[in-house]
């Protein structure tokens, strides 16, 4: 099994010629060039061969180029931070530079792609010796994946065939078993065993080694039948297990054996075939899905925890995140598992240390780790390192800090003796505290401009550790005082704490302080502060103290209710000007629409004396036998005008949109006929759209049976971008609404619910979010080329993406701006820690939460400028084309006729020469230079 090709050997002897003369070239030997060329296989060139060679070259001093910045960027990134690890693989070491610790916190410590990209051209250029120390340096950081691993497995093996050399790649084997449980690393390793057998002792060896890989991965569904496999061809034994080829398996075992299969052998192998139908959905369904599969390995997942045996648990998880590594929920779950159920010290600690390799983001893991430790039963300096590494993983909230704070802090208090007055472990402890603060002020609000402890969490902790166990009542005095001096002073709850604490370690006196300081100082909830103070002095007080909490708590009260009825007065002026300014609104609307009504009666009356006099005057020419008896006839618009002269009316196109203002106004009469419920409202279409109502039915005939299609025209008969869609059932609008933006005609088509303005005018189809969106992240600096295939393509592989959208404009042009929202928050973490700086069609682009600022639209003072500049004044044949307003907007001012505003000063603040710029016509008068002078001096 362990015998090569012959083009095997012959490629590793190019190999290890290659590995030769990189070494003479990294000693700096005179014969560089030639072992180089000598042990790649490479010829000289002749001379015709010179030109192409020449184009060569460049391209590999670009890739070594390549291979250097890659290489730096490595060790820059290795510099702040040394990870080795120990002899047994489950020990870590973390040594921090003293130069680089007290540097502020990094955003991402560790790049992952950068370490892979200069795998990759290390080994595209064969330099195997370099490429050894990248895997290495890689390995250190992080938990390499089963194909890197075969990789690098596979071309030590082909350099290390002498025996001497056997006992590394046994190491590196041992390391990455560790790393994840593969069936094909485990393969390799037995079949690089057997060619061992040889030496004393590999007999023994290549039967431990099949003897774990069988533990490790022998329930495998899938690829655990090839490590049993070769087992049997070993030892030519085979135990009963569930395996999918385990019919063949049986067939064979039972020709094999002598005197028959044993009872328990049929026994276990019909149970067997038992659990293999009960698993075979599962495995089918994992076959035919999609990566990554988490649904279909989270069924698989609770079916094998209903069915209860650990070791078809632990394998169906390993499985899972053997292709989900980067999923910390996943992580979670499995570790959680394996702390309540199995408590195996060994294997618990090793997937803790894999989960947090693999996720360094998520708190969750590290503080789990923590515990873990702590559980069961490791070396102070072990949860050390493990703490210290975690700080330097680069959580993405300010409150990860103080949960990983607070995690290893309680584990510091559990080790101290309280019943020693002080001891190593409670010093450690205090000087803990006293770190964490200073870490908390300095490296995670200059980070985050937040402490993420606004609530002093773990300073009060410190607090009642030092009054409960270690009875210095003093020093938690002191930290409560300087909880309050960091704006907690008015909220209730934290004086309440602070009382509770003297009630239960102080004395009556300092309860009395803490009260009065609480009644003073709290602005929350005063009321609440005031009755457990009364409450107080009636169970500890005398007379005297009871007079003066009443006095107190009255004129604090009374100081609070004038303040809130202030409040309440300008509240109710602001909502009162806000019911005026609406009230102006709607009475400024029906003026207008009464005028244009007004105008239309006019228009219509002289339409009628006009049609009078032409049938007059039809009559009298044809009472007249002298004049000819015909009459001309014009083409009128649908507005019902005149047409203007040289106006040639369009032969087909005028008659369809006359038709369809018909028969617009047709159902405009019958509004019996509408339903809101089952209709949709379509808009931001192009005006330029043909036959509106049969593109659109195609567009929605999907969603349901369409009753009618309304598009709305204009008086000309032109289309005016919008329209309704009526359903015969409510059910469809819900389909309906999942159309919203799809491109019609270049443009997005808006899709939203069919509601009555005039009844419910504050609705909103997309409402404006101004909460942080944990799950979803905010893409900026896309190329306008890219879609959202291209953009899910980019992100499926850092989690699962529930919906895509790309920014537009309203007239469907990209602003490069995207929103990807995924299944929980650890993917959307994760994803921004991996796509920010990418580069995409040469745009970098710039990854981050979704997190909304807020909108001050409707705050006094928020409106734009413009809304309260009046239009200007013109003739009565309004502005003609061109004449231009030569006057700046800021000078602009409303004429005294017109300027009317509710305080009424609009017009005292009107400078003189303005105001008798306006004459009584309305008219502008031409202004010099001193009235602009003064107008911009009055200012």
């Amino acid at each position: 099994m362990a015998a090569s090709s012959d083009a095997e050997q012959t490629h590793l002897q190019d190999m290890e010629e290659g590995d030769a003369g990189m070494e003479k070239r990294n000693m700096g030997s005179d014969g560089e060039e030639e072992a180089e060329e000598e042990g790649m296989g490479v010829e000289h060139p002749s001379e015709e061969e010179e030109e192409d060679e020449g184009n060569s070259s460049e391209d590999e001093k670009e890739n070594e180029a390549e291979i250097q910045r890659l290489e730096e960027q490595v060790i820059s990134r290795a510099e702040s931070t040394h990870v080795s690890r120990g002899a047994n693989g489950n020990e870590w070491v973390v040594t921090l530079n003293t130069v680089r610790y007290n540097e502020p916190l990094s955003i991402n410590a560790f790049d992952y792609n950068c370490h892979i990209d200069l795998i990759k051209l290390l080994k595209q250029e064969g330099e195997l010796v370099r490429l050894r120390k990248a895997r290495q340096k890689m390995s250190e950081l992080f938990p390499l994946t089963e194909e890197i691993w075969l990789d690098w497995l596979k071309d030590e093996i082909r350099l290390t065939e002498e025996e001497p050399n056997r006992e590394k790649v046994y190491e590196l084997f041992e390391t990455a078993v560790i790393d994840y449980i593969c069936p094909d690393i485990w393969l390799e390793y037995a079949q690089y065993s057997i060619g061992g057998m040889g030496s004393p002792g590999g007999m023994d060896k290549v039967r431990s080694i099949f003897e774990r890989a069988v533990t490790a991965v022998g329930l495998h569904m899938t690829k655990g039948h090839v490590v049993w496999e070769a087992y049997r061809e070993f030892e030519n034994v085979m135990l009963s297990t569930v395996q999918v080829y385990m019919e063949a398996t049986y067939a064979e075992y039972d020709e094999w054996s002598e005197h028959g299969v044993a009872d328990t052998v049929i026994h276990q192998y019909k149970k067997a075939l038992q659990q293999m139908a009960k698993c075979k959905s599962f495995e089918e369904a994992l076959i035919v899905a999609e990566p990554p599969k988490l649904a279909e390995y989270q069924s698989y997942i609770d079916f094998e925890l209903k069915e209860g045996d650990p070791a078809r648990v632990q394998i169906i998880f390993e499985r899972t995140l053997a292709e989900n590594c980067l999923v910390p929920d996943m992580w979670a779950k499995y570790t959680t598992y394996l702390d309540r159920q199995l408590k195996i010290k060994d294997m618990v600690l090793s997937s803790h240390e894999r989960a947090v390799r693999n996720c360094p983001w998520t708190m969750g893991l590290w503080k789990s780790y923590l515990l873990a430790l702590e559980r069961h039963g490791a070396d102070h300096q072990t949860v050390s390192d493990v703490f210290e590494k975690a700080l330097n993983a680069g959580f993405i909230q300010a409150t990860d800090y103080v949960e990983i704070w607070q995690a290893y802090l309680d584990y510091l208090r559990r080790r101290v003796d309280f019943s020693k007055e002080s001891s190593k472990e409670l010093e450690e402890l205090r000087g803990a505290f006293s770190r964490s603060l200073d870490y908390m002020k300095q490296d995670v609000e200059e980070r985050f401009s937040e402490s993420g402890d606004s609530s002093c969490i773990i300073m009060q902790i410190w607090a009642r550790i030092e009054a409960l166990h270690c009875k210095n009542i003093q020093k938690a005095r002191e930290l409560w005082d300087s909880i309050m001096t960091k704006g907690n002073a008015k909220y209730a709850n934290m004086w309440l704490e602070y009382y509770n604490l003297e009630r239960s370690y102080g004395d009556p006196l300092h309860c009395r302080k803490a009260l009065h300081r609480a009644v003073q100082c709290t602005s929350d909830y005063p009321e609440h502060v005031s009755e457990v103070l009364l409450t107080f002095e009636r169970v500890e007080g005398s007379l005297e103290d009871w007079d003066v909490a009443v006095q107190k708590t009255e004129t604090r009260l009374n100081r609070i209710n004038v303040q809130r009825a202030k409040v309440a007065e300008k509240e109710a002026n602001l909502a009162g000007q806000d019911v005026g300014r609406a009230d102006q609104r709607r009475k400024t609307k029906a003026d207008k629409k009464g005028q244009k009504n007004v105008q239309k009666g006019t228009r219509a009356g002289e339409k009628r004396k006009a049609e009078q006099d032409d049938n007059s005057g039809t009559k009298r020419h044809r009472g007249n036998g002298n004049q000819p008896s015909e009459y001309m006839e014009t083409e009128t618009g649908l507005s019902g005008r005149n047409a203007p002269p040289g106006y040639k009316p369009a032969a087909h196109g005028n008659k369809r949109a006359a038709a369809a203002v018909h028969k617009q106004n047709d159902d405009d009469d019958k509004p019996e006929l509408r339903n809101d419920n089952s209709s949709v409202f379509i808009s931001n279409l192009a005006y330029t759209l043909e036959e509106p109502e049969a593109k659109l039915r195609t567009q929605f005939e999907t969603c349901g049976p369409v009753k009618q299609i309304r598009p709305v025209f204009g008086t000309k008969g032109n289309f005016k971008g919008y329209c309704y869609v009526q359903f015969e059932s409510t059910v469809s609008v819900a389909e309906a609404l999942k159309l919203d933006r799809r491109e019609v005609e270049g443009r997005p088509m808006f899709v939203s619910p069919c509601v009555d303005k005039n009844k419910n005018p504050d609705f909103k189809m997309f409402k404006y979010n101004t909460s942080m969106e944990k799950q979803k992240i905010f893409i900026s600096g896309l190329p306008f080329s890219c879609n959202k295939e291209q953009l899910e393509e980019i992100c499926k592989s850092h989690g699962t993406v529930k919906d895509i959208r790309l920014v537009t404009y309203r007239s469907g042009k990209p602003k490069g701006l995207a929103y990807v929202e995924f299944a929980d928050e650890a993917q959307a973490s994760q994803a921004v820690l991996k796509l920010d700086g990418m580069c995409v069609e040469d745009n970098t682009i710039s990854v981050a939460i979704s997190n909304p600022p807020s909108r001050n639209m409707d705050k006094p003072g928020s409106h734009r400028l413009m809304t309260d500049m009046p239009r200007q004044v013109f003739g009565a044949r309004g502005r003609g084309r061109t004449q231009l307003s030569l006057l700046p907007r800021s000078l602009h001012r409303q004429s005294g006729s017109v300027s009317k505003v509710e305080n009424g000063t609009a017009a005292e603040r009107m400078p003189a020469t303005a105001s008798e710029a306006l004459n009584a016509a309305g008219e502008t008068k031409p202004l010099s230079n001193s009235d602009f002078a003064r107008m911009l001096l009055s200012k």
